[in-house]
């Protein structure tokens, strides 16, 4: 067993969930991006609105992000200097951002959870607790376990 890489792996993951929560929630976005981000619902889209509308609000959001992230993994990486390849972080950083954004489109989270059986889920709204938003961090964690793993084995 490699400790070194299980202790990098860990460290990293670290580094990406705080990061992912701190550029989300508090610095990775505007509310403009916040409020457009997502792609029109099918009804508007049905009505006659571009589908391709909020895609720059979108893009803003992950660019802006994905600079949270990366300057929170320099100031990490001054004090425990985690090893990483060009390669791997180049492949990390182009995962997380189209997965990200895809996410954020919110069609695919609510895809996803209809074909998963939850469409109530999907739709629910109640007591400030929102289906889709949790699914939506739990997706994005899933995500960014796939870019750790990338980050210290590529």
């Amino acid at each position: 067993m490699n400790t070194l890489l299980l202790a990098e792996f860990g460290a990293v993951s670290a580094v990406l969930r705080v990061g992912h929560t701190l550029a989300d929630h508090v610095l990775g976005q505007t509310d403009h991006q916040a409020a457009h981000k997502a792609a029109p619902t099918k009804e508007e889209v049905e009505a006659g609105a571009n589908p391709r509308r909020g895609w720059s609000a979108c893009w803003g959001h992950v660019v802006r992000y994905h600079l949270v992230v990366a300057g929170l993994y320099g100031l990490v990486w001054l004090v425990v200097p985690l090893p990483v390849t060009a390669l791997g972080v180049a492949t990390a950083v182009t995962w997380s951002a189209g997965t990200h954004a895809i996410l954020d489109r919110r069609w695919s989270v609510r895809l996803i959870l209809e074909r998963a059986g939850a469409p109530r889920f999907a739709a629910l709204q109640s007591g400030g607790i929102s289906g889709p938003y949790l699914a939506d961090q739990a997706l994005h964690a899933t995500a960014l376990l796939g870019s750790a793993i990338m980050l210290v084995r590529l």
